[in-house]
């Protein structure tokens, strides 16, 4: 019964542009673009009011005719690299880009030298397995 009372009070969702191309620009665009506010999501994901904002900005700049290439250079000029979802790479988003891998290749070698370092090792280097009468944990309670 509620579901029908809700149905005669929801309106069908209208377009945000009356081109639907236009729309799919606008959509395609904002998904190159990170929120400002969220950080780890595009403006076309983002239900944040500067995401909104942006998604107006981008509209309007496509209405106006400009291409996506100037909107995405506009939104980098203003913002700088940041905003956009994917960076370029570049002396300053180098780290970016080469953090992971040099922190893989890091944690390989490291992890190369420990297990070479054990096997090197003597038997002395290494606790003893306890034995199943002298391990306190399988003693009866008293």
């Amino acid at each position: 019964m509620a579901v029908v009372a809700l149905q005669s009070v929801a309106a069908p969702a209208q377009p945000l542009a009356a081109d639907p191309e236009l729309e799919a620009r606008v959509m395609k665009i904002s998904a190159e673009l990170r929120c400002l506010v969220c950080q780890n999501q595009t403006i076309a994901d983002s239900h944040a009011g500067l995401a909104i904002d942006l998604r107006n900005q981008v509209r309007e700049m496509l209405r106006q005719g400009k291409s996506e290439k100037e909107v995405l250079a506009y939104m980098t000029a203003r913002y700088g690299d940041f905003v956009l979802y994917r960076p370029p790479m570049k002396e300053s988003t180098a780290l970016l880009w080469l953090g992971p891998v040099l922190l893989f290749g890091g944690g390989v070698i490291m992890l190369f030298f420990v297990l070479r370092r054990r096997a090197r090792a003597s038997d002395d280097a290494f606790e003893p397995d306890p034995e199943p009468d002298d391990d306190p944990a399988r003693q009866p309670v008293r």
